[in-house]
């Protein structure tokens, strides 16, 4: 199986594109994050960790992730800010959903296969053929009872 650093190179390569150490780094940063974040935290991050790539490469880099099939975009709330989301390895690569924190803004994502069963049973009631899903879950944390 083809890594993502493989696929992007390749990727890039068809588009007549270089992979660059900043397309390297923003690469690795979004791989460590782990859970949907926005293009200026990676951007900081990027920056805090002493690498020097400017915003326009930061969007550029991340429009190509999503050609590439490596990120997906997705919005929570009532929030027209899009995230980012990883979409290769682990928990990236699997069906995945998130819960959203109302009270903290937390994004948590999670996989469960009872979802992704209800969601081929409802596609194919329908006559379709599931190729992806999204499932999102707005809330608040339950409080604990002492």
């Amino acid at each position: 199986m083809e890594s993502a650093d493989q696929i992007f190179r390749e990727f890039l390569r068809q588009r007549k594109l270089k992979f660059t150490s900043e397309r390297s780094a923003i690469l690795k940063s979004v791989q460590g994050f782990g859970r949907p974040f926005e293009a200026e935290e990676l951007l900081l991050s990027l920056r805090e960790a002493a690498f020097r790539v400017s915003k326009a490469t930061v969007y550029r880099t991340l429009k190509h992730l999503l050609d590439a099939g490596l990120l997906r975009q997705v919005f929570f709330g009532q929030g027209k800010q899009a995230h980012y989301d990883y979409t290769f390895g682990e928990l990236g690569g699997a069906e995945h959903d998130h819960l959203l924190d109302l009270d903290t803004g937390r994004i948590i994502p999670f996989s469960n296969e009872s979802v992704i069963k209800l969601r081929d049973q409802i596609a194919k009631q329908m006559g379709f053929t599931a190729l992806s899903h999204r499932f999102q879950i707005t809330g608040r944390r339950a409080e604990k009872s002492e």
